[in-house]
């Protein structure tokens, strides 16, 4: 394991057999079904805007008062549904903290709330989304976990809340945060990563052509013409209707390699340096590893928030070992349970 940061907490990723490398792992943890048992959550539409709502899946310990409370954030066209996001939420609940599965505006089947769409630099909806619980549900501590996009958003939040946080506010975590949004874009153009842009694009296509039926006078769909890549897409759609310049305003504006040397609270960015295309610039590196309160590990296997790992189950009856960890649920998804036992400490 290669890491810029070390953590005496974190234990090495070793891939689960036949599954090696940055391609293998990231298209088998989409391909793997898991099953998750989970009590049936609060459903809570929040406005985060004027006439605009997000739809959380919240799940309550008996004293939510008193239990920390975790909101996560998955990635482009995922939903709190996502298999990340269950993952997190079964270790979590078992642990004793409340979850928060917040989707993404118009993500989670929400599309006919608004006639918006989302983008990578939306960090205030998790702002409102964190000071909801906080307000109406009285939790004395808060942490953020996201995936991919989503961990952009929650580490560009805690940069932007930086030492003004809300008391509340006491760790966050990402798992191969796209932090660098331009380079991660190009990089997923790369002949090489075309089956993953092929795929967001196609998503992001029918998201749109959606939401021009739900609001036709807000959509033209013909500004979908002709796109061949994440860039023109977020140039002809995500820019012009999201109040940006450009692609290039949107990217620079929108990423958290702006606001992450501002974190203030203990943060964790779990990356793979064979993640097929997010790339965190030397930059952003320097900056990470300048900020004495980010624990930056960077493994050389693992992919894009894949991490698929061997189970490794303790047998019913065994206690876990002298340092607490979750070691009697690990599933073998490496990435979930590094969160988990960071969280443990907050």
């Amino acid at each position: 394991m290669d890491t810029s940061q070390t953590h005496e907490e974190t234990r090495p990723f070793t891939p689960r057999r036949w599954l090696r490398g940055g391609h293998v792992q990231t298209v088998a943890s989409f391909l793997i079904q898991r099953r998750f048992h989970l009590p049936a959550p609060e459903e809570r539409l929040i406005e985060v805007a004027p006439g605009v709502q997000v739809l959380c899946h919240c799940h309550w310990q008996a004293d939510r008062g008193r239990a920390l409370a975790v909101i996560i954030v998955h990635g482009l066209e995922g939903s709190s549904d996502s298999q990340y996001v269950l993952g997190i939420t079964e270790k979590a609940l078992a642990l004793g903290m409340n979850v928060i599965r917040y989707n993404q505006r118009n993500c989670g089947g929400t599309d006919a709330l608004a006639p918006v769409l989302y983008h990578s630099g939306l960090s205030n909806d998790v702002a409102v989304v964190a000071r909801e619980v906080v307000a109406r549900d009285g939790v004395s501590r808060l942490a953020l976990v996201g995936f991919s996009m989503g961990g952009n958003l929650v580490l560009k939040l805690a940069g932007e809340w930086g030492s003004q946080a809300p008391l509340q506010f006491c760790a966050v975590a990402a798992c191969c945060p796209a932090i660098d949004l331009a380079a991660s874009a190009d990089a997923l153009h790369l002949p090489s990563n075309r089956i993953y842009e092929t795929y967001f694009l196609w998503a992001l296509h029918r998201r749109m052509l959606q939401k021009a039926r739900l609001f036709p006078d807000h959509f033209d769909v013909s500004r979908l013409s002709g796109i061949r890549s994440l860039r023109e897409f977020d140039d002809k759609v995500t820019a012009y209707y999201c109040g940006f310049a450009g692609v290039d305003d949107y990217y620079d504006r929108a990423s958290a390699a702006h606001t992450i040397e501002r974190i203030a609270a203990p943060a964790l960015i779990l990356y793979a340096a064979n993640d097929p295309f997010v790339r965190i610039t030397a930059e952003t590196r320097r900056k990470i590893s300048l900020n004495q309160n980010i624990t930056f590990v960077e493994t050389s296997d693992g992919g894009h928030c894949a991490f698929v790992g061997a189970p490794a189950r303790v047998p019913a009856g065994v206690e876990t070992g002298n340092d607490g960890r979750y070691d009697q649920y690990d599933d073998g998804y490496w990435a979930e349970n590094e969160i988990v036992n960071f969280l443990r400490r907050f």
